[in-house]
């Protein structure tokens, strides 16, 4: 499917019972139970998420009714959103992650009237602050255990996810379906995502059916996805970067999504699905760049050998498209290929990948070079989640590290003043919910003001940073923190980097090591530590990332330089607000825990 070809005039939930009607016997999903792949067709998709839908109905949730889903991925959490959909319900998704204050705010805020919890722990959450959601009707639990515990009265508000399919299929309404079909529009409410606001309280982003089908042709064509596309599927849903591959593409163009066992197993997960298209933030594209840098410090010094010449003669690969290798740069691949690089990426479950995917916060440039010198077709896409997903993409014969691409078909753009990027098309969203001043202010004439400054680079667009964080030091010079940040971060031994420049003399990071790499390396150096910040106080830790960030320094000009930095003797955590459920930092909020040792890097 390619540009030319445009998409039926169906929403979301039409669609699915399109792909049931036409190509029943297809996979649509199969999802990984006690460690055996249970494929489940598109008549099983659809069938059971009309069931679900049904269930939701009998239950009390009218046409319009919002539900909310917390949950890791599995197959449960697309039933309950297409089920929703399936009789014209709005779907919310949650932060597994998040605390119970953070569950009620959303809860609360999204008028959510049915709430669908994973198991008990997700509905203890919600349990805790009932008092503060008046809308609430019903809690239905996918996972049973622990579920007597509960009191008579929480009982009463409880129903599992088996019942909830029983209650739908012994009502044989499906006549209420095709009704609420029938009447569906594009112009529908399918979604509503919570963004997860390095700033301020989170604000749901109301996203429609044409949204969806706006987004899709520009996604489908820029990453050459199929019917025979293959993906894995364990980012948040509630996060538009996983919907759109999740729900929005395989839904449209009718390809296989697969459910692993649980976040934790990504990795095994990822070896046995070999998928053809993988997704993955920066943090697991760092994760998995600083185990490949473990792995090759614990192998033999020939292996070691052989991967560091490997890696050279292939460096200048990275940024040539595969149809422009000579005789000569295709034979010294296929060696390497087949001495160093299959390895690792069965290693890490991407050798079956034709494109891997890395969005939502910027990455070092030295990452994304790192795994496509070592054969990984990765390419670095940008989107909001206001735009519905991505819309600027790397097009994959064409890729110019640290830039994200150009964008994607049906995106109309400009660079507004101060250099923001700004679009207008179908898939920007419907506005935020209850918010209509923010409303205002994100969407002007049509046109989605994004705040991230963009500049052109060999006619793709490079991200400088949001318009809100550059900062501007006491001699007056306009420095942007991610630029920086991220230059620092392309070291395996540094997690996370935090600038501190704004009004100052010179420039300040507070650092945080990669536990697990700096622990692997001070074991080989013999250096004893019990827990993280016994290994951060050591004065050799120290010397290696002042090594590093004076290394980081060498690439950055004089006036963006670290000059002294302070390491951080705890992780930052989501629990204690100094990130977001995306990993992103919440530069405000780290700024004021650490006032003290910011400023003692002054004095």
């Amino acid at each position: 499917m390619h540009a030319s070809t445009t998409l039926p005039n169906l929403t979301l939930p039409q669609m699915l019972r399109e792909h049931a009607r036409h190509s029943p016997e297809r996979i649509a999903i199969r999802q990984k139970d006690f460690g055996i792949w249970q494929p489940f067709s598109w008549a099983d998709y659809y069938r059971r998420a009309c069931h679900f839908g049904l269930g939701l109905r009998g239950l009390g949730l009218p046409a319009g009714g919002h539900v909310g889903v917390i949950s890791e991925n599995r197959i449960e959490w697309v039933l309950a959103q297409m089920g929703a959909g399936l009789v014209g319900a709005v779907t919310v998704g949650v932060y597994p992650t998040s605390p119970a204050s953070e569950v009620a705010y959303v809860v609360g805020h999204a008028d959510i009237e049915i709430m669908v919890c994973e198991d008990q722990e997700q509905t203890d959450k919600v349990l805790e602050t009932l008092n503060q959601l008046p809308r609430l009707r019903k809690i239905v639990v996918m996972e049973t255990k622990g579920l007597r515990s509960f009191s008579p009265q929480a009982r009463g508000l409880i129903a599992t996810f088996d019942e909830v399919e029983k209650l739908g299929a012994s009502t044989g309404h499906q006549a209420l379906i095709d009704d609420a079909l029938g009447r569906q529009t594009l112009g529908d409410l399918g979604l509503m995502i919570y963004t997860s606001g390095s700033t301020g309280k989170p604000k749901g982003a109301m996203i429609s059916y044409r949204n969806i089908r706006g987004a899709v042709p520009g996604i489908v064509e820029r990453l050459r996805l199929s019917q025979e596309t293959t993906h894995l599927s364990y980012l948040p849903l509630c996060h538009v970067a996983e919907q759109m591959l999740t729900t929005f593409c395989p839904i449209y163009i009718g390809s296989q999504v697969n459910f692993g066992e649980s976040i934790r197993t990504v990795q095994e997960d990822l070896r046995e699905v070999a998928p053809t298209m993988f997704l993955g933030v920066p943090r697991i594209w760092e994760k998995m760049h600083a185990s490949i840098s473990i792995k090759m410090q614990e192998a033999g010094g020939i292996r070691r050998a052989l991967f560091a010449w490997a890696f050279a003669a292939c460096k200048p690969l990275a940024e040539k498209s595969r149809a422009q290798w000579s005789l000569a740069e295709r034979l010294k691949f296929l060696v390497a290929y087949w001495t160093i690089f299959r390895a690792l990426q069965n290693f890490i479950g991407l050798r079956s990948a034709t494109v891997a995917l890395t969005g939502a916060a910027p990455i070092p440039p030295d990452v994304v070079r790192f795994f496509r010198v070592l054969g990984v077709p990765l390419v670095e896409v940008y989107g909001l989640t206001e735009s519905t997903g991505m819309v600027t993409g790397h097009p994959i014969d064409e890729v110019i590290i640290g830039t994200v691409g150009t964008p994607t078909h049906g995106v109309e753009w400009r660079i507004g003043e101060a250099g923001e990027f700004q679009m207008r098309g179908d898939m920007v969203f419907a506005g935020y919910y209850k918010n209509p001043e923010a409303t205002a202010s994100s969407i002007q004439d049509g046109w989605l003001h994004t705040g991230d400054v963009v500049r052109e680079v060999q006619g793709q667009l490079k991200i400088v940073d949001r318009l809100k964080d550059i900062m501007i030091t006491a001699g007056g010079k306009n420095l942007t923190p991610s630029e920086i940040e991220n230059t620092m971060k392309s070291s395996p031994y540094i997690k996370e980097c935090v600038i501190v420049a704004d009004g100052r003399r010179f420039v300040g990071a507070l650092v945080m090591i990669d536990y697990d790499t700096v622990g692997k390396w001070a074991e080989a150096q013999s250096i004893p530590f019990t827990h993280f910040r016994s290994l951060v106080e050591h004065p050799k830790v120290r010397e290696l990332i002042d090594a590093e960030i004076t290394q980081g320094n060498q690439r950055l000009a004089q006036v963006s330089q670290i000059r002294k930095f302070h390491l951080l003797t705890k992780e930052l955590d989501h629990d204690d607000g100094e990130v977001t459920a995306t990993m992103k930092v919440r530069r405000s909020s780290i700024y004021k825990a650490y006032a003290a040792e910011i400023e003692a890097l002054y004095h």
